[in-house]
């Protein structure tokens, strides 16, 4: 498929497949790219690959987000203290703005319900082999449904109290776990939460649960910071 004097200007790509596309002679102001497995690849501007620049930038704006990749349990026990730091610090930054979506995205306490599940998915499900490891306060990824899961498991919790609840003892649940975990079974290789006919490390799985807390944290300082900015001023009495 190719485009030629076509006219994108704000078009919005969510959830497509656009590997290997290329971009020539093309007014690219403004565009935005957000891609939580850019790590992984590559991303070629004027013949330079970026995501070496983009991993270096976002570890300076998150300190402790360079640590995701630890591989021993130490190292991976330092990077959830990160972690939890790293939130602690956000948290009250979203004191009256815990519900508020911006751009159709989710809400910070949706944000902290999803990092539930993905404790779940990943911890539960997949290392300690739970056979149904979801809490009911869990926010599924857009996917989740059509993909068959069983949607009937969640149900909108009554407060962000409550969620602040649950998402703290998730947090302790992934703390006492590493508290204790060995390089043997480190390098145990459980079924993938999603695909179980294949098999994954358990430092995948840690990896995996890291990698979703730094990429949500990213999120939601972003959408915080612009819905601050939407918020009107209160006029003086």
């Amino acid at each position: 498929m190719e485009f030629t004097d076509h006219d994108l200007s704000g078009a919005r790509f969510t959830r497509c497949l656009l590997a290997g596309a290329v971009i020539r002679g093309s007014d690219v102001t403004g565009m935005e790219i957000d891609d939580p497995h850019l790590h992984e690849g590559s991303l070629w501007v004027n013949g330079i690959d970026v995501v070496p620049l983009v991993e270096a930038e976002l570890n300076r704006r998150f300190p402790g987000r360079e640590l995701k990749t630890a591989t021993t349990p130490e190292g991976l026990r330092t990077a959830w203290a990160a972690v939890e730091k790293a939130w602690a610090d956000v948290l009250p930054t979203a004191t009256g703005l815990e519900d508020v979506s911006v751009d159709g995205e989710w809400s910070f306490s949706q944000t902290l319900r999803h990092l539930v599940m993905a404790a779940n998915a990943w911890l539960h499900g997949a290392i300690l082999g739970r056979e149904q490891p979801f809490h009911w306060i869990g926010q599924p990824f857009a996917e989740y449904e059509p993909e068959g899961g069983d949607m009937t498991i969640f149900r909108e919790p009554a407060s962000y109290d409550e969620v602040l609840a649950v998402r703290n003892e998730h947090q302790a649940m992934v703390r006492d776990y590493l508290a204790t975990v060995t390089d043997d079974v480190l390098a145990q290789t459980p079924p993938h939460p999603w695909a179980p006919e294949h098999r994954v490390s358990v430092l995948h799985c840690l990896h995996v649960i890291l990698n979703e807390e730094w990429q949500h944290q990213r999120y939601a300082v972003r959408d915080l910071g612009k819905a601050r900015r939407q918020v009107p001023a209160r006029k003086p009495r």
